[in-house]
């Protein structure tokens, strides 16, 4: 690990982060009381909030799967990564493809504290962590652990996972997504999951209240909204769809996805 380190004195916590309320819903153990409290806040007015969360992170786990296996893709760019909790992307990618190189990236000053379990690559392959903003597109880009791990003049899976709703309008969150898929090689993919709009009278707008009185800014999108993101891709079947009914790897699974709805959109792409 390169770049900016971080004394536990200089992480915030006296208020709650997207990354470790995330961290808890996973059961996770990277988190503060401020956390556990905002998230049991939100929880008790979406109930399906771990369900959801692990539904997005067995999407994360499915594509990149697949792009390893069957789209031939050994590089990746995960920005928003969050609190390392296993498997991890390059744990993904590399039981299937050894070689794969990854370059997490996030802004969360505990996730860089727990990077060294992002490092932990294949002798075949390479991983790297950056201490960085999705905003700030060019900068990640730039960085020279990114260089230093991937070759922009090959394909890479450019991954958004559960970030992009984080972006208020203001930010040009569209903006933000083409610029960092413009540089990338033809070939390459978008992989992005967002959350949606619940439709049951009052779960939005609660979660939403909850999120930002808390300081987090947090938007959920359309479909049609989502879709907005891949605009110039080639979306691989079945397109933006919810995370989990994003190529089911079972039966068992195909059925339990059908028989629920996350409100969640997913989906990948390639740029031609």
């Amino acid at each position: 690990m390169t770049g900016n380190r971080f004394r536990a004195d200089e992480i915030d916590t006296s208020k709650p982060h997207s990354a470790r309320m995330y961290d808890y819903f996973l059961g996770g153990k990277t988190h503060y009381a401020v956390d556990t409290h905002a998230a049991e806040q939100v929880e008790a007015v979406w109930p399906d909030v771990k369900p959801w969360t692990r539904a997005n992170r067995s999407f994360m786990h499915r594509a990149t799967r697949w792009l390893a296996r069957e789209a031939g893709i050994r590089q990746f760019l995960d920005i928003g990564t969050g609190i390392p909790t296993e498997p991890n992307l390059h744990q993904v990618a590399q039981e299937i493809a050894p070689d794969s190189r990854i370059v997490y990236a996030d802004n969360d000053p505990i996730v860089l504290a727990y990077a060294q379990a992002l490092l932990l690559s294949t002798p075949e392959g390479r991983t790297a962590y950056i201490h960085a903003d999705v905003t700030e597109p060019a900068a990640i880009l730039a960085a020279e652990d990114l260089a230093d791990t991937l070759d922009l003049s090959q394909p890479i899976a450019l991954s958004l996972n559960a970030i992009m709703h984080f972006i208020a309008n203001e930010q040009k969150p569209y903006e933000i997504v083409r610029q960092l898929v413009e540089p990338l090689a033809s070939g390459s993919y978008l992989v992005l999951s967002h959350g949606g709009l619940d439709p049951r009278g009052g779960v939005s707008d609660a979660v939403t209240n909850l999120y930002r009185s808390s300081g987090i800014h947090v938007q959920g999108r359309t479909q049609e909204e989502v879709l907005q993101f891949f605009d110039g891709l080639e979306l691989v079947d079945p397109g933006v769809v919810m995370p989990h009914r994003w190529k089911p790897e079972n039966e068992q699974a195909k059925a339990e996805a059908e028989a629920k709805d996350l409100w969640i959109y997913a989906g990948v792409a390639r740029k031609p």
